[in-house]
């Protein structure tokens, strides 16, 4: 028997605490939380001087807890900041068909730039923006790691609002719901799911960076902020490897406080905005999300905060933005395609003719030439690493995603792995190399798949875990051989998964290059022919004109491949093998 749409219970039974020891503990964990974060953004304000030697890192065991601290806070900011982007970035491609023609490319192009690229341009403008404050300082860490989160979140969202099902924008449109409404209402939670997870992917992969983005070289001049990232930095150019190892450890143990205090929580409760024809009958668990549905605080937070909706609403509704045109007349829309893209054609080609002249007049177009053969050189790891992580980690994937009692089991750590920092094991990596006196040009291969493998393994193990239990029974009760199961069966229905986790680690391992390609263990820098190499040296040099050759050629590179090779394989996947 269903239950009546307007069934609910009293408002006495909503004033009621389900459990009083659930809100004592929600309000003791929120005050403790509040008092945390004001004590350590206390610190993200003090006197900075430009001009002034670069600050040291304590490399005191005691100081590790805060700077660990300080790192966490800088990455939920960006965090922040990048859900905001997503929303606004990704709604407007999606509701705007002339815009979306120019921002998803540039959206391409900004995925493409290294984390560098942006460093050099940004930074003395955040310092400039606050003067004699580190705040600057810090508003240009908190930005570069937005920079490797943003980009993935924001494709993950416009994908579910290009996808949303007609039914969903017929019954928006003849209800008549403002953009408000009609966002908060249809399109956040049709698209909360897949925000979701790869807003864990993209935070996992913001760790990444963090030593670049707490250790700043840039201009010929070293910027450095408190934070675990730049502990091991400081550790690594001190060749202390027991601080480096220490520095691991608190590592580990903070990512998996995250998972279960953060990320665990907020995955368990997007289940409930998954579009499926049945339930799934091994639902997550999760004891935070637990206690905080048996609190009576967050539905008094979510009465109080809902009223600021209404405010917004109206307001839409005076400035004429509530309601969607129903119908706009064909000349009038052939001609406003016209002018738009005459006037965005006209803008780029300008930019490209200033670009060209700029180089032209300063290291000359031979240098243009020469980044791309870097680019060519780089690109030959990036296809060895994707061949030999795919062949390790595909099988491995598979036999994952097709145990549940494994998956329970490995699924947490795989989760870990993918949020590890592996530039972390740099130093230790640059150690056995300077010991043993082994060449970077092979082993950049090797530092660039820790950050970049566990995308594969993620995807594949999600791709096996999703094929439908008749079509695996079927295959059992034909007695398939073993190499025909594979071809007829896993393969083609990982397929999908494989290809977005190889777009990603393939765009992983071109930005972990600038990291992977230069590395630094005390006193001897070790250095790999190649584009991230090239770049990583213009950026410390502060050299404009060869920063700028760099970041255009792997931009180059990275979309070209995207729309040329990674995109077809992806409209295939989609055509043939999506099920």
């Amino acid at each position: 028997m269903s239950t009546p749409l307007h069934s609910y219970p009293s408002r006495g039974a909503l004033d009621r605490p389900r459990s009083r020891w659930a809100d004592i503990a929600v309000f003791a964990a929120a005050a403790v939380l509040i008092w945390i974060v004001v004590k350590i953004s206390a610190g993200m304000h003090v006197p900075f001087d430009e001009n002034a030697p670069a600050a040291t890192i304590s490399t005191d065991a005691s100081e590790l807890p805060f700077y660990a601290a300080r790192s966490l806070l800088r990455m939920l900011l960006a965090l922040g900041l990048s859900i905001v982007f997503t929303f606004v970035f990704a709604t407007a491609a999606a509701r705007l068909p002339r815009a979306e023609k120019v921002m998803l490319p540039i959206l391409d192009i900004l995925q493409s730039v290294p984390i560098l690229g942006f460093l050099s341009v940004t930074v003395t403008g955040f310092i400039a923006l606050f003067p004699g404050s580190s705040l600057g300082l810090e508003c240009a860490s908190i930005f570069a790691i937005f920079t490797s989160q943003a980009w993935n979140m924001t494709f993950a969202f416009h994908h579910s609002l290009v996808s949303q099902p007609r039914e969903l924008d017929e019954a928006s449109r003849n209800l008549r719901l403002s953009r408000w409404q009609r966002f908060w209402r249809v399109d956040v939670p049709s698209g909360m799911f897949p925000l979701v997870w790869n807003a864990m992917m993209s935070f996992g992969g913001g760790w990444f960076f963090l030593t670049a983005a707490e250790a700043i070289s840039v201009n010929n001049r070293q910027y450095v902020l408190p934070g675990i990232g730049s502990y091991v930095a400081t550790a690594s150019a001190n060749s202390d490897t027991g601080k480096v190892f220490l520095a691991i450890v608190v590592m580990i143990v903070m990512i998996i406080g995250v998972n279960v205090l953060f990320w665990r929580p907020i995955t368990v409760w997007a289940e409930r905005f998954r579009v499926e024809d049945t339930a799934s009958s091994d639902k997550g668990r999760s004891l935070v999300l637990d206690l905080l549905r048996r609190s009576h605080i967050p539905g008094l937070l979510g009465r109080v905060f809902g009223r600021l909706v209404f405010p917004m609403d109206r307001a839409m509704r005076v400035f004429g933005l509530a309601e969607h045109p129903l119908y706009v007349p064909v000349a009038r829309r052939r001609a406003g395609d016209v002018a738009f893209t005459v006037i965005v054609g006209a803008g780029v080609l300008a930019g490209l003719i200033a670009m060209a002249r700029y180089i032209g007049s300063t290291v000359g177009y031979h240098e243009v030439a020469h980044a791309l053969l870097l680019g060519v050189i780089t690109l030959g790891r990036v296809i060895v690493l994707l061949i030999f992580a795919s062949i390790v980690w595909v099988p491995i994937g598979v036999w994952i995603g097709l145990n549940p009692r494994v998956l329970r089991l490995a699924q947490p750590v795989v989760q870990v792995l993918a949020s590890f920092p592996a530039n972390f094991l740099f130093p230790l990596v640059a150690a056995v190399l300077v010991y043993t006196g082994a060449s970077l040009q092979w082993a950049a291969i090797l530092l660039m798949a820790l950050g970049a493998q566990w995308y594969i393994l993620f995807n594949v193990i999600a791709g096996a875990s999703a094929v439908p239990n008749d079509l695996r029974e079927a295959a059992a009760s034909l007695a398939l051989p073993r190499m025909l199961w594979w071809r007829k069966l896993i393969l083609p229905a990982i397929f999908p998964s494989f290809v977005t986790g190889a777009i990603t680690a393939a765009g992983g391992a071109w930005n972990a290059s600038i990291v992977a390609e230069i590395v630094t263990y005390g006193h001897t820098t070790l250095t790999a022919t190649g584009l991230g190499s090239y770049i990583a040296e213009a950026t410390r040099a502060g050299d404009s004109p060869r920063i700028l050759v760099g970041v255009l050629a792997m931009s180059a590179f990275v979309v070209g491949i995207n729309r040329g090779f990674w995109r077809r394989m992806y409209a295939l996947a989609q055509r043939r093998y999506s099920l």
